[in-house]
This record gives C-alpha cells, structure tokens and sequence, in this order.
C-alpha cells in the first residue's frame, strides 16, 4: 500500500517548511558582501540597532509556528473533506484565481484593522505588538516574529479566515499559504534585488514595509502583506524614495514634504 500524505497536512506544513526555505536563502544572499550595495540597512544597523537577538527570533517563531500549525488541523478537521470538499478539486484554473484573489483581500483586510488597532491601543502596542518592532532592521526569518497572541490574532485568524471566505480546498491552501508567506518574508527581507517580481507587481514591498519600522513611520504603512488599498482609503499611505546610501547601499526615505507634513499633523 503506497503511503499517501494528506493535502490537509500538506496545507499544514508545507508553508512552514517553505518559510525556512526562503528566509534560508536571504540569509545566504546576505552574506556575500557583494549584495551590500542592495541592502536597506547595514549589517551594523542590523547587529546594533535591533533589540532581540536572532536566537530569541527563531525561538519565537518556531513557537508561533506550533500554534499555526494546531489551529490549521484544527481547522481542516472542521471543514472536513467530503464530497464538497473533494468538488473543489477540482476547481478550474479561474475559479482558483478567483479564490486567490478573495483570499488576499480578506487577510490584507484582516490584517490592516487588527495591525492597526495593535499600534493605537497603547496596552496591546506595549505588551503584545512591540515584540515584533524589536527588528527596527527587519530581516527575513523575524518575518513572523510576533507575541504568541499577536501571531494567533493578526497571522493565524487571518489566514483561517482565508480559506473559509475564498472556498478554498486543503489542496488550493497548499499553494496559496505558501505564496503568502514568501511574500511576507520577502517584505522583511531587507534586500533591494534587481529583478525581484514582488518589487515589480506590488507597491506593497520590503521597502514600503521598511518605512513602517522605522519611528516615524509607525503609523503608517500598516498594510500587509499584499496590497496598499486601505492605508490609501483610510489616509495611512506614507510614499517613499529609495535613495543611495554613502556607505553603499539603499535607503527607504518618506517622502520629504510629506513626511513633514505629516510630522506636523501628527504633533
């Protein structure tokens, strides 16, 4: 008897294998001095300028990465696989484009409000959503590094909440959680590469996401992770230049009469 491995533990798993992966190879791409000249930070900034250590990091992720990974059994268990189930399979190519696209408009919206409400309630900013802004130099395996509720909440909520809206088979999932999550990675890649699609197709990107890490733009850039539509709706959008840095390498600057603007609204 062939042994057989489930799409529901496929959908579970293989997204978490796929974030070691890619993180994996940024944090190759990093360590040939040659790619210096894309960095958004230098390797100082991201040694001196963080406060948690990258041990820490993979600790807290790993842990967030258990509670994923029950909540998705959990989930698949649930919805079951029947005969419905088994239907959407079947899916044709543009009926799963359709539930691509209904999935990343509920997570971005899922995850706009509860981002943003995280940064303005002062109790859950200081003892949840704080941890993840620890990286003030984002690199690509702290992508999920959150507080464990914050993880549950924000990542693991939105992501149920996903598949459940969009109709989405366990097999659909496998796909989808995976691009999902290599694209939140790539935003916290901290690398400027020629050539990278995600740069190229969404204005929500590593250097978008960049400016919201920084102080000042803490409140803004709440979007995540694929599109720009509710900081734009909502007035939250903060524009950014991509300026050379002396040292070598890019730097992600909001857009100077708008920062001031801003900072003047803001005080």
């Amino acid at each position: 008897m062939a042994f057989t491995i489930s799409d529901e533990l496929l959908g579970t798993f293989v997204p978490i294998l796929v974030y070691w992966l890619y993180s994996g190879l940024y944090v190759v791409l990093g360590s040939f001095d040659k790619l210096d000249n894309y960095r958004l930070h230098s390797r100082i900034d991201e040694d001196e300028k963080n406060l948690v250590s990258k041990g820490d990091v993979v600790k807290g992720v790993l842990l967030q990465q258990v509670f994923q990974a029950i909540v998705a059994i959990l989930l698949f268990a649930v919805t079951g696989n029947g005969a419905g189930a088994e239907a959407n399979q079947q899916s044709s190519p543009i009926a799963i484009a359709r539930q691509f696209v209904i999935a990343m408009l509920v997570m971005d919206t899922w995850q706009y409000f509860m981002h943003r409400y995280m940064h303005h309630n002062k109790f859950l900013y200081r003892h949840i959503h704080s941890l993840h802004h620890r990286l003030v130099v984002p690199y690509a395996f702290g992508a999920l590094y959150n507080h464990p509720i914050e993880g549950l909440l924000n990542d693991t909520i939105g992501g149920a909440l996903s598949f459940l809206v969009s109709g989405m088979s366990p097999r659909v999932s496998i796909f989808f959680f995976s691009f999902a999550t290599i694209k939140t990675v790539d935003d916290h890649c901290g690398l400027w590469l020629p050539g990278n699609l995600f740069h190229v197709f969404f204005k929500n990107n590593t250097a978008y996401h960049d400016i919201h890490h920084q102080l000042y733009g803490s409140k803004y850039n709440f979007a995540q992770p694929f599109f720009v539509m509710w900081d734009r709706i909502l007035g939250t959008y903060m524009p950014y230049s991509l300026e050379k840095r002396p040292d070598g390498g890019f730097e992600a600057l909001a857009t100077k009469d708008y920062k001031q603007t801003k900072d003047y609204k803001d005080n």
